[in-house]
């Protein structure tokens, strides 16, 4: 199914993926990788561990083909759990996981046979001779796919301890940086936050018995996060949210949390608000991107998620408004000139021209595509939804500063996705060209590939060739 054109339809398509796009290297600034996992640099025990293990898009597919929850995240064994997963490929046929499953057939273990009831036996055990081979290891996996920067996922306590050793280990040219995930830092309604601010105290040596300490213990982690090699913080944003408040009511609303009084849903906003304003300012000090990921919808089946717990396949898009806070909030950093560069992601494909036109108005002369409309993501990530956000930021801005594709996966076969993002990009622009849309130079189109698939995210994460 997939041949060596898949997706390219035009002439000029397959010359730019080809020629162009299939040669570069990989940033990808957004994962949720474990550095642990590419410092120990081990086998995979078997191709359900490193295909279904903690891949919630996988599982949410599973169940809606019918496949019964003990074959997904129960008790099955292994080769149970694949032919499941075998079992739900033929009623993909329109879903990206089809897509992405046999491209890493394909990549990593030469397999190009459509996955199946009928192919898995002989599918599980190729592949799981594959992974005992020294090929297969993640460092190796890295390195073949010609990656060059990893920005994983980081809470404020986590000791950074992987990272630490991955930057001294000079047999290893990967540059795998941690990026500041301060999602629990403000969620003061969440029911384990004096657990997590206990996590803060130890990792920051003293004791956060104010807003002003609270703040103190975030630039002290903001700075040893730095000094691990950080680029970007990020933020989940389930509703965007704009309440302004003075430092005085952030210390009233801090003495609430910490003698575990309620706060109301004004006051966690506030809190947020103020927080989030006062971290982007110390990101844009140190250079650092801020991603604001917007507009899930999480836990929505309270049945399953006491069985499975949080991100397990239960969450879906938001439709809540977010183009007046959104602005609110930008505007309020960027009044002192201190709004970081920016990236906004939205799960609700309804505001992809919001997102695009909200960019619009915070652009600066001296950084090209400062605020960007990130790619799609999530729900969107597939051929549709791809082209959808390409075309809405052609439309709306400077198509040729973006910075291009992330993962955002768990998965160390899952780089393949450039190369989903890369045909897709080549096919729009060649569609464009042929179609006399935009000029058939064939310099400039080259210069598209190399940015957008790049040059622009090394240039914007301020990364070294």
């Amino acid at each position: 199914m997939i041949d060596k054109d898949f997706l390219l339809t035009t002439n000029t398509a397959k010359w730019l993926f080809h020629d162009v796009a299939a040669h570069l290297p990989i940033v990808d600034y957004h994962n949720h990788l474990n550095p642990k996992e590419i410092y120990d640099n081990e086998n995979y025990e078997s191709i359900t561990d490193v295909w279904l293990g903690g891949d919630h898009y996988k599982w949410r597919a599973m169940r809606a083909a019918g496949i019964d929850e003990e074959r997904i995240t129960g008790g099955a064994d292994e080769k149970a759990k694949f032919d499941a997963f075998a079992e739900t490929m033929p009623k993909l046929f329109g879903n990206q996981l089809l897509h992405w499953t046999q491209l890493e057939l394909r990549t990593f273990f030469g397999i190009e046979r459509f996955l199946s009831q009928e192919s898995a036996d002989e599918i599980y055990e190729q592949t799981n001779a594959a992974l005992k081979e020294e090929a297969l290891r993640p460092r190796n996996i890295l390195s073949r796919q010609k990656v060059k920067f990893l920005g994983t996922t980081d809470d404020p306590t986590d000791s950074l301890e992987y990272h630490r050793l991955l930057k001294e280990d000079e047999t290893f040219d990967v540059h795998v940086a941690p990026s500041f995930r301060p999602d629990k830092a403000i969620a003061i309604d969440a029911p384990d936050y004096a657990e997590w601010l206990g996590r803060l105290e130890a990792a920051v040596d003293f004791k956060v018995d104010s807003y002003g300490k609270f703040m103190e213990a975030m630039k002290k982690r903001i700075e040893f996060f730095d000094g691990m090699g950080c680029r970007a913080s990020d933020h989940g944003i389930n509703e965007m949210f704009y309440e302004e408040a003075t430092e005085d009511e952030m210390e009233e609303v801090f003495d609430k949390v910490l003698s575990e009084e309620a706060v109301s849903r004004t006051e966690v906003d506030k809190f947020k608000t103020h927080t989030l304003i006062s971290l982007a300012k110390e990101y844009h000090a140190r250079g650092w991107v801020m991603q604001l990921h917007i507009g899930p919808l999480r836990n929505n089946n309270t049945r399953m998620f006491d069985r499975t717990g949080p991100d397990s396949g239960f969450d879906s898009i938001n439709d809540k408004l977010v183009a007046e806070p959104l602005s609110r909030f930008l505007d309020a950093i960027d009044r002192t000139d201190e709004l970081p560069k920016t990236v906004l992601y939205t799960l609700n494909p309804r505001d992809n021209i919001i997102m695009a036109t909200m960019a619009g108005n915070f652009q600066s002369g001296d950084i090209p595509g400062k605020v960007q409309f990130g790619t799609a993501w999530w729900f969107n990530d597939n051929y549709d939804g791809m082209m959808d956000q390409m075309k809405t930021l052609a439309n709306a801005g400077a198509f040729k500063t973006f910075i291009g594709m992330l993962t955002d996966s768990r998965s160390m076969l899952s780089f393949t996705r450039h190369e989903y993002f890369r045909r897709i990009l080549c096919e729009l622009l060649g569609q464009w060209a042929e179609s006399g849309m935009i000029p058939d130079d064939r310099a400039l189109l080259k210069e598209y590939v190399e940015d957008i698939c790049y040059n622009n995210a090394k240039n914007y994460f301020g990364l070294e060739n």
